[in-house]
């Protein structure tokens, strides 16, 4: 039996919706939590961690996972980077922003989390 890749799965659903707005606006919030945090320490070191920050899920991709992947990677690489953004994110949200503001990047990551399950599940059984 083989899998229906996760991007060919309704993507005009609901469900795949709103898991796609939430990880988009997890990654934006994740990217700029990041870049505050960083550049705390040096302006330069806060651009280059966003920089590195976006690459890396823009080059490494699962394939079925996006239309296109500049270097394939198997699932469960897709979810380690995810993973590793989501909780650079909330991590650098508490030291860089104020407690309400980390707060709602905490709740929209585990939301977010939440959302993805299905995609993860497939993900890892790539």
């Amino acid at each position: 039996m083989t899998q229906t890749p996760v991007h060919d799965l309704g993507a005009a659903s609901p469900k795949r919706r709103t898991a796609a707005a939430l990880r988009f606006l997890t990654e934006i919030a994740a990217w700029a939590a990041l870049g505050t945090a960083a550049a705390q320490v040096n302006l330069a070191l806060g651009i280059a961690a966003v920089v590195v920050a976006i690459a890396i899920p823009t080059v490494f991709a699962t394939p079925g996972d996006k239309p296109s992947a500049i270097v394939p990677v198997p699932g469960p690489v897709t979810v380690l980077i995810l993973a590793a953004t989501m909780a650079a994110g909330v991590v650098c949200a508490w030291i860089a922003w104020p407690a309400w503001a980390a707060i709602a990047l905490s709740a929209l990551t585990a939301a977010s989390l939440a959302a993805e399950l299905p995609r993860w599940r497939w993900l890892l059984a790539q």
